[in-house]
């Protein structure tokens, strides 16, 4: 008779012994995939400092960075590279954290707010602002991020209702986007031969022509807006799993996910107005950040770091690996197209099964 309940407490035991090694062993694989993401990061942010026509010594960079006078460097590296690198950075976290977050509260890969048209009302609204009203980049960062807060708004309000709210949402982003894209060609179609020129570099998505006065509000968004997506991680994990199991669990549904869709979507508006809209960025950092550090580990902070390391590498490979000098957008297009066709194949077989 007392040989049952050892046995119980032996598997008991046992099982919590397996329990706390996934979890320290999730935990080393976190811990080692950030480490090496924002080793990376830095990396590359050197290096678009260091490269160019010109290509200065990581000494002089240094002195840059320290304030130092450093002749031709200081003017290179401290006015034309040092913006666009941090702009790179800044808006490479935007995007991913704004990805991830959609992607996982609404539990689907394809969601993340450069598929489902956020980014395309932010858009509209920054070509409007561009060559219809001439308005300043402060002016129009505001219109972008009004426009991006109304376009989700108008998406979730029309996809409320029924059983796949997901998927519906999907669907019906998709379609907002095309109208809102089919608007921003319409506008250039009627647009002034040089302000096209100016819409048509913006709406590749680009890091050129990056200035310093337009970093602090992406700065400022990023470090006031991810730290909150951050403190409400472990709430948004529980929103993966269903709001009835959410609710079991003490998260208070409604109030989260409105702070969370506000704050991803003030984070890809201020990208949107501040680079164009990158293509793909926010929609790819979420599943390779899931892919690096495995299953069942926050997902927020290296989505936000692999968004930054696409932004670096992209722009690096689209300035120096080719003959003819690519924008940003362009170069992340070509590596998320393949996967968005990849994600829309798998999908439909799974749906077509089930």
């Amino acid at each position: 008779m007392t040989t049952t309940p050892m046995s119980a407490a032996s598997v008991s035991a046992s099982d919590i012994d397996l329990v706390r090694s996934g979890r320290a062993r999730r935990g080393r694989r976190r811990t080692v995939a950030l480490t090496v993401l924002a080793v990376l990061t830095v990396i590359l942010f050197v290096a678009m400092l260091m490269l160019g026509n010109t290509i200065y010594p990581f000494s002089d960079v240094i002195g840059v960075l320290m304030g130092q006078q450093v002749p031709g460097a200081s003017f290179t590296v401290g006015t034309l590279r040092l913006p666009r690198a941090l702009t790179a950075v800044l808006a490479g976290v935007a995007f991913g954290v704004a990805g991830a977050t959609f992607q996982t509260m609404l539990r689907n890969p394809l969601a993340s707010p450069d598929v489902i048209g956020i980014t395309s009302g932010a858009s509209a609204a920054a070509i409007l602002s561009l060559i219809v009203l001439h308005w300043s980049h402060t002016a129009t960062m505001g219109l972008a991020l009004v426009a991006g807060i109304v376009t989700a708004l108008v998406i979730y309000l029309a996809a409320r209702g029924g059983e796949s709210t997901g998927g519906r949402l999907i669907l019906i982003g998709i379609g907002v986007g095309a109208m809102l894209d089919a608007v921003v060609a319409f506008l250039i179609v009627r647009a002034d031969v040089n302000d096209v020129a100016v819409a048509a570099r913006w709406m590749t998505g680009s890091l050129n022509g990056s200035r310093m006065d337009a970093v602090p509000p992406l700065l400022l968004a990023v470090v006031i807006l991810v730290p909150i997506v951050l403190m409400l991680s472990r709430d948004l994990g529980a929103l993966e799993l269903g709001d009835a199991s959410a609710t079991a669990l003490g998260v208070r549904v409604d109030r989260t996910r409105v702070l969370l869709v506000v704050a991803a979507v003030a984070l890809a508006c201020f990208a949107t107005a501040t680079t164009g809209p990158i293509a793909f960025v926010a929609f790819l950092s979420g599943p390779i950040a899931a892919r690096i550090v495995g299953p069942g580990v926050p997902v927020i902070l290296p989505a936000a770091l692999t968004g930054a390391v696409l932004v670096l590498a992209a722009d690096l490979l689209g300035q120096f690996a080719f003959d003819t000098k690519f924008p940003v957008g362009v170069i992340t297009g070509i590596l998320g197209a393949p996967y968005l066709l990849y994600l829309l194949i798998r999908t439909s077989r799974r749906g077509g099964s089930s």
